[in-house]
């Protein structure tokens, strides 16, 4: 046994959740990895929509342990708020919900400062969710930061108000912002409560444990490959390493025990916030994209930004994931084009190429697109392969040949069913 990986290969919103969700009964634990409440996984079935930030998609799957790893930022409030509603639709997790000790905590003024330093930036906004999640980050490489650990210590107090205080004294140095520190600092604390009732876990010891005993584990990304602060389009990238190797510091295992890595793609591309996009359309068609996928942020409700497939990315960060089978989802939104395009090259300095620069801010980049012909006709959930239009097969094999990874599962629509099968 060993750990599988589900994650994002574009800029996130790739629809994880739903296909983490249909998985997640081959395994016993579902384990976030990274990230933090800026990302958001929606899951749609018998007619509701869910929308989770921290706790792993599997939870909804009674038989199934979850854990937040050690490599996840914690707010506690946001946790507070996505257990009430678990609560409300009557989800029994408190013996499948552990949290790793080791895990970091947003405080409020992490979420202060990220404001004051966002707004700073003027122009130069690289579109944050405004979560905390850099600031939580930067604590936890400054050595300065505070754990889940921490919050049944019996100095816990002295240690947040330390923290606090070094915080207080970086917002001098930025323009003022409304934040209502008292009562977001209020909220917080009351929050605490329920934290401590949890599970909590030494992770790497948890983790670790659950392989010897033959456990099957699959671990879920947030986010998305070209959001990985090392690999992805820097510096519009978030603060963790969202790819594959995040899962070995994320949770505490080494690199021996990855399995499959299970790749999520769009069957088109978007893109929240700033940063380069390469494919972007800026018209109708651009618009029509975003319409018929409902495409607003899960988390900020921020409209998407939206562009053709885009395989030169798509294979890079295949590359650096070590991907072994795709999941295409939002197949469906390509019903209503009568011609549906795909990047194959960039065309760089008047040199066509296939590798991503080393900075795709400051380099000219102009897509070069194959077209395909479209299908217009609805696309029914639970049908085999086979019986998919023959344009839409045509697609999917020709993504296939040019990524050199196989498809296993393409998503028809949002409901949990709405899956076809492929191999």
């Amino acid at each position: 046994m060993g750990i599988d990986v589900l994650l994002g290969l574009q800029w996130g919103d790739e629809g994880k959740g739903k296909i983490v969700d249909y998985l997640a009964p081959k395994y016993n634990i579902v384990a976030r990895f990274q990230g933090g409440p800026n990302a958001g996984h929606t899951l749609k079935f018998d007619g509701k929509k869910f929308v989770l930030h921290t706790i792993p998609s599997g939870i909804f799957r009674e038989e199934l342990n979850n854990l937040i790893g050690n490599g996840v930022v914690l707010d506690p409030i946001t946790l507070e708020k996505e257990i009430q509603k678990l609560v409300e639709v009557g989800v029994d997790f408190h013996h499948r919900l552990f949290i790793a000790r080791k895990a970091h905590l947003i405080l409020p003024t992490h979420r202060y400062l990220d404001a004051a330093s966002e707004n700073a930036k003027g122009k130069a906004k690289i579109g944050s969710t405004l979560r905390g999640i850099g600031p939580t980050y930067m604590d936890k490489t400054g050595r300065n930061g505070l754990r889940v650990g921490d919050v049944t210590s019996p100095n816990f107090l002295e240690k947040y108000e330390t923290l606090k205080q070094k915080h207080l004294n970086l917002l001098g140095q930025y323009p003022a912002v409304e934040f209502d520190l008292e009562g977001e600092e209020q909220k917080w604390m009351d929050s605490l409560q329920l934290l401590r009732s949890l599970n909590h876990v030494d992770c790497e010891y948890f983790i670790n444990q659950a392989l010897a005993d033959g456990k099957r584990i699959l671990a879920e990304g947030a986010q998305g490959s070209m959001l990985d602060i090392d690999f992805g389009t820097y510096p519009y990238v978030t603060s963790s390493n969202t790819i594959t190797a995040g899962v070995c510091t994320g949770l505490g295992v080494a690199p021996s025990t990855i399995k499959d890595v299970i790749g999520i793609t769009k069957a088109y591309c978007t893109r929240v916030g700033s940063g380069p996009f390469p494919t972007e359309l800026h018209d109708e068609t651009g618009e029509l994209l975003r319409k018929e996928g409902a495409e607003f942020g899960a988390t900020t409700g921020r409209p998407r930004r939206c562009g053709w497939i885009d395989l030169p990315q798509l294979k890079y960060a295949i590359m650096v994931n070590g991907v072994t089978q795709l999941n295409v989802t939002k197949l469906d939104v390509l019903n209503i084009f009568d011609t549906i395009y795909a990047a194959t090259h960039y065309k760089i300095d008047g040199q066509l190429t296939d590798q991503l620069p080393f900075d795709l801010c400051d380099e000219e980049v102009e897509p070069v697109y194959e077209a395909f012909g479209g299908w217009q006709e609805s696309l029914e959930a639970g049908s085999d392969y086979a019986d998919l239009p023959a344009a839409a097969r045509h697609y999917l094999e020709a993504l296939e040949r040019y990524l050199g990874v196989p498809i296993t599962i393409i998503s028809v629509g949002p409901e949990r069913a709405s899956l076809i099968l492929k191999d």
